[in-house]
């Protein structure tokens, strides 16, 4: 006699004590990102779940809710991202921007991809690492992970050599700025291309002056929209590798087409170009951007505690010095490639 499948509420109920212990992780996370914005949440959701994990391992019980926030939840504060945007925004950045911003991604992942390969560090780390700095740190991050099937200690090591940076990054740019006698509007595009995260970037830009801030806010926002063909791209990627694995028992696979590289982008890769190109229209009130945002947020920081609650702290150290070297590397080859293309793009 074959089992009646799960109801909804018994499956609601398997994954309630995980979520809620991800969640009340979150809540004391954000409080602590409060406190701390150069920290900020996300990174205290990562270490508080970290370190609880490494004293308790999750048990059964919380298992699947963990799993699900991992996951589910991740997928969930990707799309809302999608409303801190609008797809003109791009062209209000300025035709002097676009060559900066690009070239200073391309380098990155480039840097990475080269230096990575050099130090060791295995592929999906190296990707989670080169994403978050190229792009915005954690969400770039969460929006890459179930695409590649990172593993969490992955994430966990990405996002936290990733925060190091970025701290090092708000004490030391607003200092290279005066030395070189940037203006507002240059160190805007320099917080703006080369910090990741976008509490990070406020902070370093609100240093030099509100000019800096609010131009280097929209750079970043635009910065931001560089999630959708990356991710695009790797999961091509992705599924070139799956296809030329060798098939089991000998089965030919299926020709590549275009209709299989649209059903390998993610389905909330989608309802992050939708929610965008409605935010764009103006349908979303002005009101709701800041409450969608601080929403999407929590949701990033739910995931990230559960990441961390799901880590394995040997496996962190066994990865050893190596990835967060290539996180150094990376953030300056970043800035440097930020500064050197406004030179030469007219852009100081």
């Amino acid at each position: 006699m074959t089992e009646a499948p799960a109801r909804p509420l018994d499956r609601a109920g398997r994954l309630l004590p995980g979520l809620a212990l991800a969640t009340g992780i979150a809540v004391v996370a954000t409080v602590i990102g409060r406190f701390l914005p150069v920290v900020g949440a996300p990174v205290s959701g990562v270490v508080l779940g970290a370190v609880l994990g490494t004293v308790r391992r999750p048990g059964a019980v919380v298992r699947p809710g963990i799993t699900t926030a991992s996951k589910t939840v991740l997928q969930c504060a990707v799309v809302l991202l999608g409303a801190q945007l609008s797809l003109l925004q791009v062209a209000r950045v300025g035709v002097a921007s676009l060559p900066v911003m690009l070239g200073t991604l391309v380098i990155c992942f480039l840097a990475a991809w080269g230096i990575g390969r050099a130090l060791g560090v295995v592929g999906n780390l190296r990707t989670l690492i080169g994403v978050g700095t190229g792009i915005c740190g954690a969400s770039a991050i969460a929006a890459v992970t179930p695409v590649i099937g990172a593993l969490s200690v992955e994430v966990a090591y990405a996002v936290s050599t990733i925060f190091l940076f970025n701290v090092a990054a708000v004490v030391v740019f607003p200092v290279v700025g005066h030395a070189l006698g940037m203006s507002q509007h240059a160190f805007g595009l320099f917080a703006g291309t080369a910090v990741n995260d976008t509490s990070s970037v406020v902070a370093a830009a609100s240093t030099y002056g509100p000019g800096a801030a609010d131009f280097a806010v929209v750079v970043k926002l635009v910065r931001t929209l560089m999630i959708i063909p990356v991710v695009v791209a790797l999961a091509w990627l992705v599924g070139r590798r799956t296809e030329a694995a060798p098939a089991p028992d000998g089965a030919a696979r299926p020709a590549w087409s275009p209709r299989r590289v649209f059903r390998l982008v993610p389905w909330f890769l989608v309802g992050f170009v939708l929610v965008a190109a409605v935010n764009s229209t103006g349908v979303i009130p002005g009101p709701a951007h800041p409450v969608i945002a601080a929403v999407a947020a929590f949701l990033i920081t739910v995931a990230l505690s559960a990441i961390g609650l799901s880590t394995d702290v040997a496996g962190f150290r066994r990865a050893g010095f190596r990835p967060l070297l290539l996180g150094g590397s990376l953030w300056i080859v970043v800035s440097l490639s930020s500064l050197g293309l406004q030179a030469l793009t007219g852009s100081t």
